[in-house]
């Protein structure tokens, strides 16, 4: 993650907790998409100019605070001089067999698609950060909400363990990660807008903003949840098991045969074009 792209310090949109914290979040989200147990994580800082020790200690301060809660282990990594500041980590999970893993690539036609959680309170602080939005109480409430971030670790598991056919953490926005989904599966995901979970104080600043709630919801990115795709008949016991890590799992489209991707409908079953954060290289 690098200064300016995923953060911004300088501006004060986050404190070096939070970047600390949503580092390593990151990291262990894409474990948690495919039902691994955490277990090592390496952690390589580039620290800027004027990046004192104090704020250094405190942003790994905060990514070993989440290292104790999810079970990881810091192993190691790195620290060197960099023109802004950049945290990288690398984190590896593992599973007793190949067959305990879920991926992208195993959505059929006649699967149901859910997610776990809630959506779009990373869409909305965006949205108040960049002053688009005031910092309303509904604002405050998204704000919480991102610097809270926790990796779905135990859903994950429990996930593959009762059967999904396919998962993907939501880093860069349902209307972009889903779609990941449809490409690897070979099938199109199609997902209507309005059965989308949302975040508490997110229609709030998506009524000042003059858009429909759900467009922050498909779009904004990080809010780290989980996508995934199951049989229905596996319908009840994905509920239960999500059910007992505390989650609750709201299903939201279905995979069908088609163009592969993703498809987001509204409430009228017309399609919209959405799409999340889009990787530039």
């Amino acid at each position: 993650m690098v200064e300016g792209v995923h953060f911004r310090l300088r501006e004060g949109w986050q404190t070096p907790a939070e970047v600390g914290r949503r580092a390593l979040a990151g990291a262990l989200s894409d474990i948690a998409a495919m039902g691994a147990e955490p277990g090592e994580a390496y952690l390589a800082l580039g620290l800027p100019a004027g990046f004192g020790q104090d704020a250094a200690l405190e942003l790994v301060r905060a990514a070993l605070a989440l290292a104790g809660e999810t079970g990881t282990t810091i192993a190691g990594g790195d620290v060197t001089a960099a023109p802004v500041l950049l945290v990288s980590v690398t984190a590896v999970g593992w599973a007793d067999r190949a067959d305990e893993l879920t991926g992208r690539d195993g959505a059929v036609p006649g699967d149901l698609v859910g997610v776990t959680g809630s959506l779009g309170a990373s869409g909305a602080a965006l949205a108040v950060r960049e002053g688009r939005a005031r910092r309303s109480a509904g604002a405050e409430r998204a704000f919480e909400r991102c610097a809270a971030l926790t990796p779905r670790l135990r859903e994950g598991r429990a996930a593959a363990a009762a059967g999904v056919h396919a998962m993907v953490d939501l880093s860069d926005g349902l209307a972009t990660d889903a779609g990941h989904i449809g490409r690897a599966s070979g099938a199109r995901l199609q997902i209507e807008l309005a059965r989308l979970p949302l975040d508490e104080g997110v229609a709030e600043v998506a009524a000042e903003l003059g858009v429909p709630a759900s467009e922050l919801a498909a779009a904004g990115g990080e809010d780290y949840e989980l996508c995934l795709c199951a049989a229905p008949a596996d319908r009840s016991r994905i509920e239960a098991a999500l059910a007992a890590c505390g989650t609750p799992l709201t299903w939201i489209g279905e995979v069908r045969d088609g163009p592969q991707g993703v498809r987001l409908t509204d409430e009228r079953g017309a399609g919209v074009r959405l799409s999340g954060w889009e990787h530039v290289v």
